[in-house]
């Protein structure tokens, strides 16, 4: 089984981690979030009646008119959720991922396969998505609503989160729990293919360091390659997690089911670009704030 040398002492403290991870975290926001908004509408616009031109009619589409009628604002609406919720997410999601690969680890300088940086990287996939939750459902609430639509349901994260409680309680903060875990089930592919590259550009340093420029590389395919895998439970959870109470009576089931009969395959997929476009750059501000994080607490 082929190994991969994990640099000995810091990447593998949970406690650094969890302070790298959610450094990490507000880097993917900051980076990420107008292609998120963009996405999000894309993934739950309604189906179009018989006869009737689809809300938008792609991502160039879709980005005009968020600017028309919201301006800049609109990119941004929603993002304190995110923002606060990140913290404690990405620190969760390096802080097991770094647990998890001391459980495989007998001191500092052992070889990992890579199977076991996999399981490592799945487990804190599930444990971060369960943070994720109330966060990610407020954000997409906050995403879907427009100016031009009429007054605004919601005003803020924090406006929002009281009404979602006064409606459903604790369980509608949690609405999309099941498919916010399917859709980060790929976290290990994401870890795995960072610590590949990660391990490519060392063995090609005649320093044995890695640049920034790697990182940032490496940060970036690992994004792709886990978004490219997530799609489709993503569409599922935006749809999910948008609807009025009481839609999908089922949860995920009764959304995949309606989509499928609605829709087709095809709308699993819907988002995909603005998705990739925001994966590389938002997916390399985590790593390269992760990194950067760890080195000025080694220092």
């Amino acid at each position: 089984m082929e190994e991969v040398e994990i640099a000995p002492g810091d990447k593998s403290n949970p406690v650094k981690s969890f302070i790298a991870g959610g450094v990490g975290g507000m880097c993917n926001v900051l980076v990420g979030y107008p292609l998120d908004t963009i996405k999000v509408r894309l993934q739950t616009m309604p189906t179009p009646l018989p006869g009737q031109p689809p809300r938008y009619k792609g991502v160039i589409d879709c980005t005009a008119r968020i600017f028309r009628q919201d301006g800049l604002r609109g990119f941004y609406r929603g993002i304190s959720a995110p923002l606060l919720g990140v913290t404690p997410i990405y620190a969760v999601d390096f802080a097991v991922y770094a647990a998890g690969k001391r459980l495989f680890q007998t001191d500092d300088h052992i070889k990992l396969t890579y199977p076991q940086i996999f399981v490592a990287g799945a487990l804190a996939g599930v444990c971060s998505a369960l943070v994720t939750v109330p966060s990610d459902r407020i954000k997409v609430l906050l995403q879907t609503q427009t100016v031009s639509s009429g007054p605004l349901l919601y005003n803020g994260t924090m406006d929002t989160a009281a009404k979602l409680y006064r409606q459903g309680g604790i369980r509608s903060l949690f609405k999309g729990t099941c498919a916010c875990i399917l859709r980060d089930s790929p976290t290990g592919f994401y870890f795995v293919t960072y610590e590949f590259l990660q391990e490519l550009a060392r063995n090609k340093s005649k320093t044995g360091q890695i640049s920034t420029a790697s990182t940032i590389l490496s940060g970036g395919t690992a994004g792709i390659v886990f978004w490219t895998l997530a799609v489709p439970f993503d569409v599922l959870k935006s749809r999910l997690q948008s609807a009025p109470e009481g839609t999908y009576k089922h949860g995920i089931r009764s959304v995949f089911r309606k989509l499928m009969a609605t829709e087709g395959p095809k709308a699993l997929f819907r988002g995909i670009l603005p998705i990739l476009l925001r994966a590389f750059p938002s997916t390399a501000a985590v790593f390269f704030g992760v990194e950067l994080t760890n080195d000025l607490l080694k220092a």
